[in-house]
């Protein structure tokens, strides 16, 4: 229904002035990951696994590992000093619309193919049949991987945002979900998806040719300040996962306000977490039936980041979103991630589209209103869910920002520089 001057106007409520402040977190990261990677495999006596001329397959994820060219190119330049012919892998379940190209794609966009490393990108979906792992999952890997003479397994260890246990995010779950490809992360999550992490991996170390892990720890920063090589053990991957995450949770940084009337996150994707927007920061409820903690009444979601390819999975978790958003959106793409992830007793919450405005200030202003904040809106801005170390945050929590330790106000509060069409970007 339209008004008599167009299209109908929606309630809003204006944005408070905003501040811009800065979290103090653990900077202390490794300055070149390239040079580090590579000590460590020659220390770890890599050279005595690859003989000459024997090809070695390199997993590349797609969450964008902070400096992952750097850590592709160093272990690549050890692999050629033994002799070896390296070439990279796309290891990443169902992303990139779960075809070869598409993977491939997602690596292009994070920097990573051969015109910019001078190594081999080699892309499919088939896989090489396992067996059947104690869970009743069947195991999968990676064609390409499974025919070469070995395997070097990249992952990053961090907590996931359907696990806050002692077992996440690591160099198993890079196996049995990476090197899976879509078949075999379909197969992992419809056993349950940390059964599985844990059973497929067994058959995958004991029955392919991987040589070794690399695993990597980010700091707040998303940058890498801890690089571990891990021998080529079901029990080595096991125990460097469950000690790792304990480190990488030490970075794990949350936003500092426990209530919030409106949260605006500038992007969401697969770059920044499994589910887009990690449920570890913005609130288990809004994909489960967790109790509202933290307790953001309005989450609104700007943009998509580029190298998510399309896959938007997460944005059913947020209340509002613009145009610019659903134009990025590919739904096939986001489909198949959605589907290959269900498992038992799961749901598809992260799936659905919210309402979508035709620019950023009405997405967030429409949003502000439907919290019905009080007289004085908490709101807050972030880059993503994976940086948090500058936010702008509304006038009414300056107060509280300049008694918190670990918070430092850049510039004081002042209006949010939107331009002509009314978007930030």
């Amino acid at each position: 229904m339209k008004s008599s001057s167009g299209t109908m106007p929606l309630p809003r409520y204006a944005l408070p002035p905003m501040a811009r402040v800065r979290q103090d977190l653990p900077a202390d990261h490794i300055g070149n990951p390239a040079h580090h990677v590579a000590e460590q495999l020659r220390s770890f006596g890599i050279h005595e696994k690859i003989r000459p001329r024997a090809k070695i397959a390199i997993t590349a994820g797609s969450r964008g590992i902070g400096g992952l060219c750097d850590l592709l190119a160093g272990i690549c330049s050890v692999v050629r000093a033994c002799g070896g012919e390296p070439f990279i892998v796309p290891a990443m379940g169902s992303h990139g619309g779960a075809t070869a190209d598409g993977q491939g794609e997602v690596l292009r966009r994070l920097g990573v193919s051969e015109e910019a490393l001078g190594i081999p990108v080699r892309s499919t979906m088939e896989t090489h049949t396992i067996g059947a792992a104690e869970n009743g999952a069947t195991a999968h890997i990676d064609r390409f991987a499974a025919e070469a003479d070995g395997i070097i397994v990249l992952g990053r260890t961090k907590t996931h945002p359907e696990s806050d246990a002692e077992l996440a995010s690591g160099l198993l779950k890079m196996c049995a979900i990476g090197l899976g490809k879509q078949t075999g992360a379909h197969e992992a999550h419809s056993h349950g998806l940390w059964a599985s992490v844990r059973a497929v991996p067994k058959l995958q170390l004991g029955k392919s040719p991987i040589l070794c892990g690399v695993a990597v720890v980010e700091n707040g920063y998303r940058k890498p300040c801890e690089i571990e090589v891990v021998p080529a053990s079901y029990d080595a991957f096991l125990e460097s996962d469950m000690r790792l995450l304990k480190k990488a949770k030490q970075h794990l940084t949350k936003i500092p306000f426990d209530e919030l009337d409106l949260l605006v996150v500038d992007e969401l994707g697969k770059t920044v977490s499994g589910a887009g927007m990690d449920p570890n920061i913005i609130g288990h409820w809004r994909n489960s039936d967790a109790p509202h903690e933290p307790n953001y009444k309005r989450i609104v979601v700007l943009s998509l980041t580029n190298a998510s390819l399309g896959n938007g999975l997460g944005i059913g978790m947020a209340d509002f979103t613009t145009e610019r958003f659903v134009n990025s959106y590919d739904p096939a793409v986001s489909y198949v991630n959605l589907l290959t992830a269900s498992e038992p007793g799961g749901n598809t919450r992260e799936g659905p589209m919210p309402l979508a405005l035709p620019s950023d200030r009405e997405a967030a202003e429409v949003g502000l209103f439907s919290a019905l904040p009080g007289p004085a809106p908490r709101v807050c801005r972030i880059r993503n869910t994976a940086c948090l170390d500058e936010l702008w945050i509304s006038d009414s929590l300056v107060e509280q920002a300049k008694r918190h330790p670990k918070l430092q106000v850049l510039e004081e509060a002042a209006p949010l520089p939107f331009d002509e069409r009314g978007n930030l970007f």
